[in-house]
């Protein structure tokens, strides 16, 4: 029987709270396989394309499921990039925000020590890119006794960028007693020896999109000399006018020209590549999430992680080489039954690519004349006062899950023998507080972070001035967002 709802499914009422919270109106077809699936702890394999609601398809069965009184990790997600390891872990923490679940990242280029104590606490769901996990269980920083669903996400990439054989090295790692999720969107050989190695009597779910984000995407080509492609990138951009677009660019220096270019030109907008900084390449993604610019330039490091529902027009600058990085790119715009644009420059010599994603996607991209004249003067005023126009912010993923939820700073950590269980004992003791009010605590060494829900933030704000924690008043302070 088909779910049209999130109440069928028998969920507890902190998770209905936050799927309602997040907008989530009735289950997509993704999610009406996989969810009844794993709450009944059968291991399934999906093929799904991106943009189709798999990761709230794992993430709500799963999350339902962990015990949170289980201090070691019971759920790991593997992914194949940093920036997918990220959005992954706050699309879990969303959704789990109101059964208090911790989810850490864990993940290379960022401080392996950092991670290593985040994992020595309350942990309920790792997600994690597979050097950093062999990592973190080879020098014992992982525990992995006590896993119990495992999902292997963006299988098929994990196989392109040559990870099947740590992959492997994980699994062995963990209980033969676990639930498995196998997402991907194209089954090469591989990964179907994978499945039949690894999983027990999987269902197999394949999710033919009735309205493929492909078919949703309007797409054309100009055909362009490559000396020729700023400008041709600029009368597109005007005359398209879009208020958030993103900008493909095949390699590194080509994104830092094509920035270059853009900025002297007073666009708003910002690049990502892999050379950057992790906390630089964050940065500028939550930027762009929030609307504070509307043209990113970006190798395809960021065609996968960027989950943002309005993108509304992305520009191969670059063709890509391979044709599924076409397919990924594009899929930037189109999310989730809307539509979308997405225009290719073509240069003269790169016509094998462009066969190569006719034969891949089953069909030819429209050819299109380049803007004339006249069209870019008429469209260069409207084009110009938007540009000058501060975007409108957008509201992040979780803010209206924050609505109701204020973190506190006390001054005082694991140097000072604090406890989680210091802090619980005194917020219950607080006239109108139970457990029930109080959301992650995060010990430190020498500071503690301590969620409070259900809009009573600012009462134990007041109280805790005035009221000692452990024997000692403590500097407690508002955790700006």
């Amino acid at each position: 029987m088909t779910k049209t709802n999130f109440n069928d499914y028998k969920l507890s009422s902190e998770l209905l709270k936050a799927i309602n919270m997040l907008n989530f109106k009735s289950p997509t077809r993704v999610q009406e396989q996989v969810i009844p699936a794993v709450l009944e702890q059968k291991d399934i394999i999906v093929k799904s394309q991106t943009g189709s609601g798999k990761t709230a398809a794992f993430a709500i069965p799963i999350c339902e499921l962990v015990d949170w009184d289980e201090n070691k990790p019971q759920a790991l997600v593997i992914v194949p990039t940093r920036e997918l390891a990220m959005q992954v872990k706050e699309d879990i923490f969303n959704i789990g925000r109101f059964k208090r679940l911790k989810v850490p990242a864990i993940y290379g280029k960022s401080p392996f020590y950092n991670q290593e104590k985040e994992l020595k606490q309350k942990t309920h769901v790792v997600v994690g890119t597979p050097g950093r996990i062999i990592d973190h269980i080879e020098r014992g920083t992982f525990d992995t006794s006590k896993i119990k669903y495992l999902v292997i996400d963006e299988a098929d990439e994990m196989l392109n960028m040559g990870f099947m054989e740590q992959i492997e090295t994980i699994i062995n790692n963990l209980s033969k007693e676990r639930v498995t999720v196998l997402l991907s969107a194209t089954m090469p050989k591989d990964i179907e020896v994978l499945c039949n190695k690894y999983m027990k009597d999987p269902i197999h779910a394949e999710i033919e999109d009735q309205n493929p984000a492909i078919d949703r995407i309007y797409q054309e080509r100009y055909t362009v000399d490559q000396r020729d492609k700023i400008k041709l990138l600029r009368d597109i951009t005007i005359v398209e006018n879009p208020d958030s677009c993103i900008i493909f660019c095949n390699t590194k220096q080509k994104v830092d020209e094509v920035y270059d270019e853009l900025a002297n030109l007073k666009y708003t907008c910002a690049k990502i590549h892999g050379g950057m900084e992790q906390r630089d390449r964050q940065r500028v993604m939550n930027d762009f999430k929030q609307g504070n610019f509307r043209y990113l330039v970006a190798t395809d490091v960021a065609a996968r992680g960027i989950d943002i529902d309005d993108i509304s027009l992305v520009i191969n600058f670059d063709i890509p080489q391979d044709s599924e990085s076409y397919v990924h790119r594009i899929g930037r715009t189109g999310r989730i039954g809307r539509e979308g644009r997405a225009i290719t420059f073509v240069a003269k010599n790169e016509t094998k690519f462009l066969n190569d994603i006719h034969q891949y996607i089953g069909k030819e991209i429209p050819l299109k004349e380049r803007p004339e004249k006249e069209a870019v003067a008429n469209s260069k005023q409207e084009f110009i006062e938007k540009i000058n126009t501060a975007p409108e912010i957008k509201e992040a993923k979780g803010a209206q899950l924050s609505k109701e939820i204020m973190k506190l700073h006390i001054n005082a950590g694991k140097k000072t023998k604090m406890r989680p269980v210091d802090i619980v004992g005194t917020l219950c003791n607080i006239k109108g507080m139970t457990a029930e009010d109080i959301g992650i605590i995060n010990v430190l060494d020498i500071s503690t972070f301590v969620e409070i829900l259900n809009d009573k933030g600012e009462l134990v704000y007041r109280e805790l001035q005035k009221t000692p924690i452990k024997g000692r008043l403590r500097n407690v302070s508002k955790v700006e967002r």
